[in-house]
């Protein structure tokens, strides 16, 4: 996107005042009635700016503040753990009123398209809209388990579905984005490509693991993508290894993860809220090519270093890369057959090939694999409660494998269950 341009498809807003009702037309507003063809391109860019900006900065770094690889000023990261995952925690609430704002709009630009006649921009937008759908129920599904499913938006009260409809729905709307969408202009807007590699995570996650291998393998093998260095990913170069990102330029966005990362001691300056964790600093070996773009010391503390524009501008946010594929393959293939993908991962980087007698410990040097390779990418929680380590790893309760429904949600919405435990 290279300029900010929101269009705001609204439903008549009614207010009553004095036994009088009045219709409301914000003016930056139109009936999905009436927007045709030509609206589609702005309604797209509005569309990718509430799917960047909605869900808060938090979103985009929870699992890695849940998962033990960040820290706040007690050095323990347990603590930040434990007050997150509270029903009045701001993040928690932030994250679940994002992913519904950013769906009120997704849900708009998906019927208003179905209305229109086929064509290469309503195809395209309809076939983005369906994989940010995907995405937004791939972060509800994995946050807080089964949640209302909205195909339509509306003014109900709805009740939670289960995880397995959830999981299916997810399946779903990216199997309808896979069949309209082929290339990108740039990786800063969706591909086939794109819902190709959430399709092999959202396949990862639910212990589906040939289909995972085949997603992940059909982009490795495809010749367009390949493992390239982090000063390339993460300082805003071209690359051969970024599938899908937001772009995060200044001008329209709201989301400053280098602002929660870099100290004040840093030239780009920034508040320090989290800290990497002390086994995260040491899990990273001296000729590990990824250390220095992943952390960085300032003034003798440690900053994540991924995200370098301070409070001075904005990072690009990766959705999906290479390197994750090459992770998910060699997990979902298994040790005998998936160790190479993952040595392949690990040469790349700077380091020797492993030898693993047993499952359990490959998985484990694949969780660490993933610790290193995507800090501060928005996985580690997620990576523990689907391979069940997390009560063990982190320490939390059992509880604690699912996030907290907002506490106003559930006194705004009754038909929502709490989680257990909160």
């Amino acid at each position: 996107m290279k300029q900010r341009l929101i269009l705001f498809i609204s439903a008549i807003l009614m207010l009553s005042s004095c036994g009088k009702q009045l219709d409301l037309f914000p003016h930056s507003g139109i009936s999905p009635d009436a927007v045709t063809a030509d609206d589609l391109p702005a309604l797209r860019l509005g569309m990718y700016n509430n799917m960047q900006n909605d869900p808060k900065v938090h979103s985009f770094i929870t699992f890695d503040i849940l998962g033990g690889n960040l820290t706040g000023s007690s050095g323990n990261p347990l603590d930040i753990i434990n007050s997150t995952l509270s029903p009045l925690n701001s993040i928690v609430a932030a994250s679940w009123n994002g992913y519904f704002s950013a769906l009120f709009q997704v849900n708009n630009i998906i019927s208003i398209c179905e209305s229109l006649p086929a064509s290469e921009v309503r195809n395209r937008t309809l076939g983005e809209a369906y994989y940010f759908r995907g995405l937004i129920y791939f972060n509800l599904v994995t946050r807080w388990g089964d949640v209302p499913i909205l195909r339509k938006n509306t003014l109900e009260k709805p009740f939670r579905k289960p995880v397995t409809e959830v999981w299916a729905f997810v399946e779903e709307n990216l199997n309808q984005a896979a069949a309209l969408l082929g290339t990108s202009e740039s990786y800063y807007y969706v591909s086939a490509d794109a819902v190709t590699a959430l399709r092999a995570r959202v396949m990862l996650s639910q212990g589906k693991m040939t289909e995972a291998t085949t997603y992940a393998e059909s982009l490795i093998t495809s010749g367009k993508y390949k493992l390239d260095a982090f000063e390339k990913i993460f300082r805003k170069l071209g690359n051969t290894e970024v599938i899908f990102a937001f772009e995060n330029i200044s001008e329209e966005s709201s989301i400053n993860i280098s602002d929660l990362f870099y100290t004040y001691a840093h030239p780009n300056k920034g508040q320090g809220t989290y800290k990497p964790a002390r086994d995260v600093v040491d899990s990273y070996a001296a000729n590990d090519n990824r250390k220095n773009i992943s952390i960085v010391n300032i003034a003798g503390t440690e900053c994540i270093n991924k995200y370098p524009s301070g409070q001075t501008g904005r990072d690009p946010v990766i959705i999906s890369r290479i390197a994750e594929m090459y992770l998910i393959s060699a997990e979902a293939q298994g040790r005998l057959n998936g160790i190479g993908r993952l040595n392949q991962l690990r040469s790349f980087r700077g380091l020797v090939n492993l030898t693993v007698s047993n499952d359990d410990s490959y998985i484990d040097a694949i969780l660490l694999e993933r610790k290193r390779e995507l800090l501060a990418e928005n996985f580690m929680y997620h990576d523990l409660i689907r391979l069940g380590k997390a009560i063990k790893n982190l320490g939390i309760l059992s509880h604690q494998t699912l996030l907290p429904i907002p506490g106003r949600e559930l006194q705004l919405n009754g038909n929502l269950i709490p989680n257990p435990g909160y």
